[in-house]
């Protein structure tokens, strides 16, 4: 055993986590401190941070000194800059210079001391640790410097060790640091590094990922994002694997009773990365078992434990931040590795609201993947597979690789869009994408072989969260408007919502909240197989489609319990943004045609000659034919509002004909846990059919409130095809027939003492049947989003003229 240096000599070199905090960034840089930080303050929260020290900044710069490196990095620099040399070779110099100078002395011991003391605080003789590096200019809230310098995993031994931290300093003169710092406008001597040695949690056995505390892509506020992965977490971080993703809703974590998980989307995690373990430690990328590919990484409660910790990180730092966890195979514990600030939303406006608008439609699609921003791009392509080939990029052209990893920095900045076959949009390489203002889709799979070189594209960020890459360079507009200088309506204007993919787009419109949440969109789209197939796949007489619901369901309980839990999350993801608002959801109202196209669907629907008015809607949820499907709906609901915690979600009832229809309805949701009234449910009836408006006052009696479809109201009335191109001259929902049946069915409501409102297209399109809705005084208009922002000024002016 060496003998121990003096306390003195090792608090110059080194500073322990349990000592340090967010004031101490001069000393021992954003990410050491950061950890500190956790260590102390967030401990009483429950959040596990591995042990360990850190090396201090004046550490780093006696070592310049006493080696006189300072001169040899300003004068490589002087020549990148001049252009004696490029990038690479003034990078290469300085690295190899550092690597090859000697540590002080006094230095080595402090590092090798501090290590024999962390091993006997682990009770281990020799103790694997990460070694990690942190700039004093890192972790800003202005600038992330997302994985600009290197982490060294697995460490073990005094020389090892010793040998890593030469690296980490190193790893500061990166290409893609040293661009970095340029855009940024750093100095890169005013920058010092501060190296971590942290217990080594043993990930490579268990799983590793990221989260922010804000959605990364609409800057929502309220949401948890994670990203896990099998294995250590750089295969997150680096962008090399598609990950999975869930979201948490936190307002509601609260409640210890709930589990408000909105999102678990399984990522396709085809690798991991594990140690090799020999006489030296290194890690290796290994291909994933087919049983992990297919399973979730994490479970709900450790999904919940770990928002419940980004929610207590924010609430400290008062402000939206990016973590890195880590959970350890031998233990199944859960522990926080890093946490620094969101750096892109964090400092956009609440109140600004862009929108990007493609203006052609029915181009093909090359590619599609995760969407990273919301903006619209068009360039050439330009394929560059390899780092070694990055200065074969054209300025201004999408840049299209296998992953955006943050050596591709330096070319990032000058592109008008990315597009990778790997990675996830909680990248650090996504990070910079969205700092720089760069659109990119990632995650695609197979761009470098499916866009070819110097093909004209157009990237889209802005139709959800996933991104699309069109053939060809097609026109696009930018809207942007200042929400704050909206007027207020006396009407409550609410949004209809289809896709809980786009549902975070819209969150800071000032919606009265969502007045049509369409459940068929959530089916056909996510769940994509017919419910019937799913209670009885034995019926299922399509081989291949009976394999592909096997697919599907593996690793639920049951192909009943597949359904529920992807309509449930669904739903809850669609009422998160405009939440303790109302959010009305209808239940399904497939035709039998549409029905007939989900998969397993051929054996359980008949043809009809007009589907639009046949077994559809209400008359579907109380037939032999449907009703245990309808019980998976009604199933879906009750665990939205009572175990995810949406209390706020209304039922709406479609196509209901006859009172006695709607009797039988409201017994059959009883039977399945939706008694109206019961746990504060509200069930609401669309109006849509001549016989709601005629006997308007009995439905009332039965529903809490009204929802006018002015699209099958019209075609109805009218006797119009509604999707007839033949007649399409005579739908007009401003027809006096159909005006006198909503102006009639308006007052009947209120006389009835029930709200009103409306949620078809009509308001959308036309200025002047919205304007006609408010002088008949209807509760509420719901409008599609992206006309929210033109409509309601009308409505504002209506009701001024109305008085």
């Amino acid at each position: 055993m060496k003998p121990a240096v003096e306390e003195s000599v090792v608090s110059a070199h080194v500073r322990w986590f349990d000592d340090i905090g967010m004031g101490d960034v001069p000393d021992v840089g954003g990410k050491n401190a950061s950890l500190g930080e956790l260590s102390t303050a967030l401990r009483s929260a429950g959040v596990r941070v591995p042990d360990g020290f850190a090396t201090t900044s004046s550490a780093y710069r006696m070592f310049l000194a006493s080696s006189g490196l300072e001169p040899v990095i300003k004068a490589s620099l002087n020549d990148f800059r001049s252009g004696v040399s490029s990038l690479r070779e003034a990078g290469h110099a300085i690295r190899e210079s550092i690597l090859a100078a000697e540590f002080p002395t006094g230095f080595m011991e402090s590092v090798r001391q501090s290590y024999r003391r962390l091993c006997e605080r682990a009770g281990q003789g020799q103790l694997a640790v990460a070694v990690r590096s942190s700039a004093t200019a890192e972790d800003l809230p202005d600038a992330s410097f997302a994985g600009q310098q290197e982490t060294f995993l697995n460490i073990s031994g005094e020389r090892a060790l010793i040998d890593a931290c030469r690296r980490c300093y190193a790893s500061l003169f990166t290409d893609r640091a040293i661009s970095y710092r340029e855009i940024k406008g750093f100095g890169h001597l005013d920058v010092a590094l501060s190296v971590g040695v942290q217990r080594m949690v043993r990930s490579d056995v268990g799983a590793s990922g990221v989260m922010f505390s804000i959605d990364t892509e609409s800057g929502f506020p309220r949401s948890v994002v994670i990203s896990a992965a099998w294995g250590l977490g750089e295969t997150v971080v680096q962008g090399t694997i598609n990950p999975d993703k869930y979201q948490v809703f936190k307002p509601l974590l609260a409640d210890p009773g709930l589990i408000p998980v909105i999102e678990r989307n399984v990522g396709t995690k085809e690798r991991k990365m594990i140690y090799r373990l020999g006489g030296t430690v290194t890690t290796q990328m290994v291909d994933t078992t087919d049983q992990e590919r297919r399973a979730l990484v994490l479970q709900d409660q450790e999904i919940v434990q770990l928002a419940r910790w980004a929610v207590a990180v924010e609430s400290h730092y008062a402000r939206p931040m990016d973590m890195e966890w880590a959970k350890d195979g031998t233990t199944g514990e859960l522990f926080m590795v890093q946490a620094r600030p969101e750096t892109v939303q964090a400092q956009r406006s609440g109140s600004l609201f862009r929108m990007y608008h493609l203006r052609e439609a029915g181009r093909r699609v090359l590619a599609s993947g995760s969407a990273v921003g919301t903006a619209i791009a068009s360039g050439t392509v330009c394929v560059v597979r390899d780092a070694k080939d990055i200065e074969t990029f054209v300025d201004g052209a999408v840049l299209v690789t296998r992953m955006t990893d943050p050596d591709w920095v330096p070319v990032m900045k000058r592109a008008a869009g990315i597009v990778t076959d790997h990675g996830g949009p909680t990248s650090h390489a996504a990070i910079v994408s969205r700092e720089l203002g760069v659109p990119a889709v990632v995650g695609t799979g197979n761009a470098t072989e499916a866009l070819a070189e110097g093909a004209a594209v157009t990237l889209s960020c802005a139709e959800g969260e996933e991104g699309q890459v069109y053939e060809g360079a097609l026109e696009f507009d930018v809207e942007e408007v200042d929400m704050g200088t909206l007027p207020a309506t006396r009407t409550d204007v609410m949004v209809n919502i289809a896709s809980p993919a786009a549902a975070f787009t819209w969150w800071r419109l000032p919606a009265a909240g969502v007045g049509l949440a369409r459940m068929e969109f959530i089916i056909s789209n996510l769940i994509r197989v017919h419910p019937m197939a799913l209670v009885h796949p034995e019926m299922v007489e399509d081989v291949a489609a009976a394999r592909l619901i096997e697919e599907l369901t593996e690793g639920y309980a049951n192909p009943e319990e597949y359904f529920t839990t992807v309509l449930a999350t669904g739903i809850a993801k669609i009422a998160a943004p405009f939440h303790p608002k109302p959010v009305v959801v209808r239940l399904s109202d497939f035709k039998s045609n549409e029905y007939g196209h989900l998969i397993g669907g051929g054996s359980f629907e008949h043809p009809e000659e007009n589907p639009m008015l046949g077994f559809r809607g209400a008359s579907r949820y109380y037939s032999e034919e449907y009703r245990e499907a309808f019980a998976l709906e009604c199933r879906a609901v009750k665990r939205v509002r009572e175990v995810i915690g949406f209390s706020n979600v209304i039922v709406m009832v479609p196509f209901c004909r006859t009172v006695h229809e709607a009797d039988l309805v409201l017994g059959v949701m009883a039977e399945n846990g939706l008694a109206r009234g019961s746990e504060g449910l509200r069930i609401y009836m669309m109006c849509e059919i001549p016989s709601n408006v005629v006997m308007a006052e009995q439905f009332a009696k039965r529903f809490d409130g009204f929802s006018i479809g002015s699209n099958d109201l019209t075609q109805l009335v009218l006797g119009v095809d509604r999707d007839s191109e033949q007649l399409a001259g005579l739908f007009d929902e401003r027809d006096e027939a159909v005006t006198t049946m909503i102006s009639e069915v308006i007052g009947k409501a209120h006389g009835a003492g029930i709200k009103i409102g409306i949620c078809g297209q009509g308001p959308s399109n036309h200025a002047d049947f919205a304007e006609f809705l408010v002088r008949e005084g209807i509760d509420s208009i719901s409008l599609n989003p992206d006309t929210f922002l033109r409509t309601v000024p009308l409505i504002a002016a209506a009701e001024d003229r109305l008085g």
